[in-house]
């Protein structure tokens, strides 16, 4: 009699167990099939989301904050951040542009559609978009540079009035940094900056040749290809940053420095010096692979940045804090110090771009070779 009972007991038990399975497995199925997206929706979502992002260039270019603000949802929060953000984003671009004594002929954006969800008529989209900034010197119109800045955006669109619009955006912005430039004195920087020469640069050694052939190669959105990190490397961006993982890559890769037991990286983690901003920062110039060219503001070391050369490294203080670090892989045709780095992705961009303000000082530091 007990073993009956035992194994009715057992025989119910298994049921309710395929039964609570079998609930599970079909409300997995139903959440998939109501985040499903037809090939047609989908099609018609990533030529929306591109003519969004050229337009939307296209406005910061020629100022037209009208045509800016029919890209968004105004009637909610999150819509009407974007848009505020979007609009601090295009001062800050005019003001530096005004500053660097230049003019952007073009901001061209291409786009890597990750993800698209469909869920009542509204569409979550997780993106990649590297854009390549177009810019010449007022005196040089004939000379154009380039830059190439990656960001990966999560952002919502919904229907209104019988379009789409954004409700909702997120991204790392590569200018978030320094959206103010009331600060700098434009017109003697200006004036300097123009009085410049372009750098000879061929003769800087295999070395540091190495190190910008590295850097190009895994500027991860900023490449002009790839788009990717290197993946014998752990991606530190969801720890909390991947730019001075990046910065030690391209000198044992690209400049052939050796690893020791301060500044180490292998498939069990990082050493501190290896990955962290500031002890990166304190690694090089104490262990003596790097010395100082110059510290502080702007205005006291933009003009000791023309002794900087590839592989040479930028560091950014912000509040008694290292808070990012870049690798110098150019200059444009005035002589500007270019660089590259991870977190935001950047490849050959003015050093500077998105750093300039007064709670932001400098370490122009020479990489030993």
């Amino acid at each position: 009699m007990n073993l009956r009972k035992i194994e009715k007991s057992q025989s119910f038990k298994l049921k309710l167990l395929i039964f609570v399975i079998l609930l599970l497995s079909m409300q997995v199925y139903i959440s998939s099939y109501a985040n499903a997206i037809t090939d047609e929706s989908k099609k018609e979502v990533t030529n929306y989301i591109n003519q969004i992002f050229k337009n939307r260039n296209k406005a910061i270019l020629n100022g037209d904050l009208e045509l800016i603000q029919s890209f968004y949802n105004m009637d909610t929060k999150y819509g009407t951040w974007a848009y505020e953000y979007e609009k601090k984003k295009m001062d800050y671009i005019n003001n530096w542009a005004e500053k660097q004594g230049i003019k952007f002929t073009d901001i061209v954006p291409t786009l890597i559609i990750k993800r698209i969800k469909e869920n009542n008529d509204n569409f979550s989209i997780y993106l990649l978009c590297s854009t390549e900034y177009k810019y010449i010197y007022i005196d040089q119109p004939k000379l154009e540079n380039t830059s190439r800045i990656g960001t990966y955006h999560n952002l919502q669109l919904m229907s209104k009035d019988g379009s789409w619009v954004i409700s909702k955006e997120w991204y790392k912005d590569p200018f978030a940094n320094s959206l103010d430039l009331s600060n700098i004195k434009a017109d003697s920087i200006k004036e300097y900056i123009l009085f410049q020469k372009p750098r000879d640069l061929k003769n800087i050694g295999q070395r540091r040749i190495d190190t910008v052939k590295y850097a190009d190669k895994y500027c991860g959105a900023a490449s002009d290809s790839e788009y990717k990190y290197n993946m014998l490397y752990r991606d530190y961006n969801p720890q909390g940053g991947d730019c001075a993982n990046f910065a030690s890559q391209i000198l044992f890769e690209g400049g052939k420095f050796r690893k020791n037991s301060t500044w180490n990286s292998d498939k069990n983690g990082a050493t501190k010096a290896w990955l962290n901003a500031d002890s990166f920062k304190r690694y090089m110039i104490y262990s003596g692979r790097g010395s100082v060219i110059a510290y502080g503001s702007y205005d006291k070391v933009y003009k000791a940045s023309y002794k900087l050369l590839p592989g040479d490294i930028v560091a950014y203080e912000n509040k008694n804090d290292i808070t990012h670090i870049s690798v110098v892989t150019g200059a444009d045709s005035r002589g500007y110090s270019l660089v590259s780095c991870h977190n935001s992705d950047r490849s050959k961009v003015p050093w500077d771009l998105g750093w300039s303000d007064k709670n932001i000082k400098f370490w122009l530091i020479s990489v030993h070779f």
